[in-house]
């Protein structure tokens, strides 16, 4: 019986290797009106301020550097709404590889234009009628081309794992020990890796999940001690937080190293985009703030707690943004 694929804490040393000179180490920042709001010390991972505006990159780049000559020439396909997507189309673009992104046509507007600017092909699809794992399969075929997963894959979880490992490092130069640190979570590619970055350096500190409210998957498997499949009845404002199931290859993970998942409403979410907006002045997308907005929803405790809260993303429609600080959404 072959033994299940995981991440360690070195295959995440060995991602940072390779992204050194290529992934923007994104800056771990303070807020004092944060603090005094939450009554314990915040520190704001920012990827918000990664290559392509979001940690996608970090995985999508230590994927692809590693596929060989042959692999490189016939190219990539992926399939994302959009953050994962754009990651993909910018290191395919640096190592000099073509790539395809499979992309639901309701994706937003700014990503799209993103992918397509990396210089990436881009096949829409509607996503209530049609699968965009069976069309990327039939592309991948059809061109020789390999697949890359959005988050159920060992090297993009390492690569995720990354900003675990630079958080750390920047916290203890802050003087900071980690009580606590808390991310959004779709498939779980990011908090996986982080959490194995986390775990092994400080295993007294908890690390917490935050998903969207109909999109509790991760929760409802933690609960039932094995991957539960989700129907959603509607569509979340974190549009990049909507896998219906944690992954393969994650869910074991995540099962060892959380302390647990909480989720957020659409309010909740908007009023967390505001506040980092006017308070913090951060644009951050819906998806990228949900562990911001668990803190301050009271989620999840803070008092006389050192907390670390990943922003994975800043690429927020522009009308989307200005309808949620008008108090629209």
């Amino acid at each position: 019986m072959s033994r299940p694929v995981t991440v360690s804490f070195a295959d995440i040393e060995a991602a940072a290797g390779r992204l050194k000179g290529h992934a923007v180490e994104t800056p771990l920042v303070e807020s004092p009106a944060l603090n005094e709001r939450l009554g314990g010390r915040i520190l704001l991972k920012l990827e918000t301020l990664q290559r392509v505006g979001a940690f996608k990159f970090r995985g999508a780049y230590n994927r692809l550097v590693q596929l060989t000559p042959d692999e490189r020439k016939r190219g990539v396909v992926a399939f994302s709404s959009g953050n994962h997507a754009q990651g993909v189309a910018l290191a395919a673009k640096l190592l000099g590889m073509p790539a395809l992104i499979v992309m639901p046509s309701d994706a937003p507007a700014m990503k799209v234009a993103n992918t397509r600017g990396y210089g990436a092909e881009i096949r829409l699809y509607d996503r209530l009628s049609e699968s965009r794992e069976a069309i990327a399969a039939e592309i991948a075929e059809s061109r020789g081309a390999v697949v890359v997963p959005a988050f159920d894959d060992p090297h993009i979880i390492a690569g995720q794992g990354t900003a675990g490992l630079e958080m750390a490092a920047q916290a203890k130069a802050m003087g900071a020990a980690f009580d606590l640190v808390v991310a959004p979570a779709s498939g779980g590619g990011l908090i996986a890796g982080v959490a194995v970055a986390i775990k092994t350096l400080s295993p007294r500190t908890e690390v917490w999940a935050v998903e969207p409210t109909g999109f509790d998957d991760l929760a409802l498997s933690l609960r039932a001690g094995e991957r539960v499949t989700l129907k959603p009845t509607g569509r979340s404002l974190c549009d990049a937080l909507e896998s219906p199931a944690p992954g393969v290859i994650n869910f074991p993970m995540l099962a060892k190293t959380l302390a647990g998942a909480v989720d957020v409403t659409d309010a909740e979410v908007a009023d967390a985009m505001r506040y980092a907006f006017s308070t913090l002045k951060l644009v951050v997308e819906p998806g990228g703030v949900a562990g911001l907005a668990a803190l301050l929803a009271g989620k999840i405790a803070t008092e006389g707690k050192t907390v670390g809260v990943i922003l994975s993303g800043g690429n927020v429609d522009p009308r989307l943004f200005a309808q949620v600080l008008r108090g629209e959404l």
